[in-house]
């Protein structure tokens, strides 16, 4: 199937007499005639489902909807993408391993890997998503075990290159790993540049609507673990917590990551996501094609219209034939990136506080990615506890706004923003 019949009908195919839509599994338990049948189950020798807290039907239909999307041979759903980024780097990285990882990404990813999972012993080195193959091999250690970055970084827009990445992350013996949010694999699919793995925050564009919070794991299934087994031991050698199972051996290169993922860290984490939220983020995907072509088209109008506008200091697109990023983004995202637009308001801190007041269309909103226009000023909101010189540190300047496109026409969005900014004195 072509990637717009996939966004509508992959994944799920029902048989003679079954549901038409995913049917929602909303069931904590599945019975069996006899524990025979369960301890197979139990012992990963046959397919099935026990205990929702791991695997639920709904879900894997999801998943595998989202896995054909991207090309994947195997996929989980998570609770939110938090998790899913937690679970991409500790299903392959634990106490005393090191990662490296563009630091241009989400604030809370961020967070995740310098300060929770530090805590954990997992040490992470922050690069530039600009960092040259020199600059990256240098970031390398004998105990790393993975490469970590954003197609589209959030707020930043950095635009990843995923094949230098890839290359300089195979160079080493370790896999790529992904967040494909922003882009989604309507506009870009990393594992057609040499990403391994592909993660997502499936509360933004994949869900659409701002109803439910989840996130996606998807394996690529090339990347060679064996070949790479002293690096890998909890993927190649006998796991003691389960039967003595060897993920590799048992289900090959294409399903091994997405099984230990589950059988391990599912089953003692529990950030399952629940059979609802599933259901909702699959009505969606079901329009991801055509509102991702909408998001785009919005976002370069304002992204134009803001770049000639006096009252802007910057403007981040890479749309935009001046950005930094512009090539890059005709080499991966060549159909358009997202409908995010970050801009720097004249005046500072109280000049974007001021047009962020102004607003009338434009939902004042840490949220992102919507079919309605969401705006944030991080530094009065998500970073306010920062200092003007922490948040330059960070890459947040205190006159940051982050303007993302939702469905809307692109005049409304435009003439709110014109009205906004003109109470900028």
């Amino acid at each position: 199937m072509k990637r717009d019949t996939i966004c509508v009908q992959g994944g799920y195919q029902p048989k003679n007499g079954e549901p038409r839509q995913v049917p929602i599994i909303q069931s904590t338990t599945f019975k069996y005639d006899t524990s025979e049948d369960m301890g197979k189950l139990f012992d990963l020798e046959a397919s099935g489902y026990f205990y929702t807290r791991l695997q639920n039907p709904t879900n894997d239909y999801v998943a595998a909807k989202i896995c054909q999307l991207e090309g994947g041979t195997a996929a989980m759903l998570t609770s939110s993408g938090q998790a899913a980024n937690f679970f991409s780097v500790f299903n392959i990285a634990n106490s005393g391993d090191h990662v490296v990882a563009s630091a241009e990404i989400y604030g809370g990813t961020y967070n995740l890997f310098a300060v929770t999972m530090k805590k954990m012993g997992i040490d992470f080195t922050f690069v530039s998503a600009d960092a040259t193959r020199e600059e990256l091999d240098k970031a390398f250690r004998p105990n790393t075990k993975a490469v970590f970055g954003e197609t589209l970084a959030n707020p930043a827009l950095s635009v990843l290159d995923i094949e230098r990445f890839a290359e300089a992350a195979h160079a080493h013996g370790v896999p790529l790993i992904v967040d494909n949010t922003f882009a989604t694999p309507v506009n870009c699919r990393p594992f057609e540049w040499g990403a391994d793995i592909v993660t997502h925050s499936t509360t933004k564009y994949l869900d659409g609507h701002g109803a439910a919070v989840g996130g996606c794991i998807v394996d690529s299934g090339k990347f060679d673990w064996k070949k790479y087994a002293d690096k890998f031991p909890g993927l190649c050698t006998p796991d003691d917590s389960y039967h003595g199972i060897t993920y590799v051996e048992k289900f090959g290169l294409e399903g091994a990551f997405i099984t230990k993922a589950t059988a391990q860290l599912m089953r003692d984490f529990g950030s399952i996501q629940s059979p609802q939220n599933a259901f909702l983020l699959n009505l969606g995907l079901e329009s991801l094609h055509v509102r991702m072509k909408k998001h785009c088209e919005n976002g370069q109008k304002v992204a134009e219209f803001l770049s000639k506008h006096p009252k802007v200091s910057w403007v981040r697109y890479c749309g935009l034939e001046g950005d930094k990023y512009y090539a890059l983004a005709q080499k991966y995202l060549p159909n358009g990136s997202c409908g995010v637009v970050s801009f720097g308001v004249k005046g500072g801190r109280k000049a974007a506080e001021t047009f962020m007041k102004n607003l009338k269309i434009s939902a004042i909103a840490t949220h992102v990615a919507d079919a309605r226009t969401c705006c944030l000023h991080p530094a009065s909101a998500t970073h306010r506890q920062m200092s003007d010189e922490e948040l330059v540190a960070a890459g947040i300047t205190p006159d940051l706004v982050r303007f993302s496109c939702g469905l809307e026409d692109a005049e409304d969005l435009i003439e709110d923003i014109d009205n906004a900014l003109k109470a900028v004195k």
